[in-house]
């Protein structure tokens, strides 16, 4: 609850709210803290180019789709990606791969969504640096990784950074815990570009690259047997449930609303760990949800229940920039 009230005060406020000026001093210190932190960070170098894909601010932006996005595009540039990730939620600290048939408790939920969509070596690790070179040892044919959400991990020296921002834009441009950025606006300046997904605002800086990332939905899958299709018309008129665990569920609201379909909406924490009790509310109606959330719900279900995937569509004009980027960089 608090974490949710937290949500709307950052995102849903322009400018500080009363509420939150008793935090204005914290978030000052954990400005000084996080400039601090990445001064004393001794970067190290991984055997081939790295690409960071992450964010500034709190919560989920689109990244996971940009990231399955890059890897199709390196793969038919005929290079070898492999992807390496924090595994928000996993149990595991020490550098482990992703297996489709991976439970989240493990390694946390985007990972196995990454590792399922794209086919190429997944593994986490909160050290990022040796979950990168466990994935090199065991897969020497990668020549090429992404970072999936690591911005702030400065341990990594990466080749290329990206910056991911949704709808919800920079809330009230306040650090935390006052607001949702992680680091200082200013932060942006030394991206390499920002990828921007329905991103309204307009105070960001100028000076990188910016991309205009849409999110496609596919037609929906069975969660029990994905073989089985179902599109939206279909689902049409029927009593539907929706929930989200992610970092702005109201996004797949509006993308379910987009497809011309009426159901009840049950938002949840990102990276929620459901029980059958979350889901008790759809016994006798037809279950949505998105993939992220469809890694931890198998079994848990009654019924009928469907998953949306979406696709992330860019200009190749952003694969262009980072091939240029990398060029000149040895290569495994």
């Amino acid at each position: 609850m608090v974490g949710r009230w937290l949500q709307g005060q950052w995102f849903e406020q322009r400018r500080l709210s009363p509420a939150l000026w008793l935090l204005a001093p914290l978030a000052l210190l954990y400005t000084a803290l996080a400039a601090h932190n990445r001064r004393r960070a001794r970067p190290e170098r991984l055997a081939v180019p790295v690409i960071v894909v992450g964010n500034i601010t709190v919560g989920g932006a689109g990244k996971t789709p940009l990231t399955l996005w890059l890897a199709e595009q390196f793969k038919a540039r005929g290079w070898r990606p492999g992807i390496v990730s924090r595994g928000y939620g996993g149990e595991e600290s020490l550098p482990r791969q992703v297996k489709s048939d991976s439970v989240a408790v493990d390694v946390g939920d985007e990972p196995i969504l990454l590792a399922r969509r794209s086919g190429v070596p997944t593994w986490v690790g909160r050290d990022r640096v040796a979950a990168g070179r466990a994935l090199l040892g065991a897969c020497p044919e990668v020549n090429v990784i992404l970072c999936d959400d690591g911005l702030q991990h400065y341990r990594l020296a990466r080749d290329v950074e990206l910056a991911v921002f949704d709808g919800r834009g920079i809330g009230n441009g306040w650090q935390l815990p006052a607001g949702p950025l992680r680091e200082p606006l200013s932060r942006l300046s030394s991206v390499d570009a920002l990828i921007c997904n329905g991103l309204p605002d307009g105070r960001l800086p100028l000076s990188p690259p910016r991309f205009e990332m849409q999110l496609q939905a596919g037609d929906f899958y069975r969660l029990d047997d994905p073989q089985q299709r179902c599109s939206a018309d279909k689902l049409a008129g029927r009593s539907l449930h929706a929930l989200a665990g992610i970092g702005d569920p109201k996004r797949f609201f509006r993308t379910l609303e987009a497809l011309g379909l009426a159901f009840e909406r049950h938002p949840f924490p990102d990276h929620h760990a459901y029980s059958a009790a979350d889901l008790a509310f759809a016994e006798g109606a037809v279950l949505l949800m998105t993939e992220k959330d469809a890694v931890k719900c198998g079994g848990l279900t009654v019924g009928e229940t469907w998953v949306l995937p979406v696709e992330a569509e860019l200009s190749p004009a952003l694969i262009d920039l980072i091939l240029e980027k990398l060029r000149g960089r040895q290569v495994a």
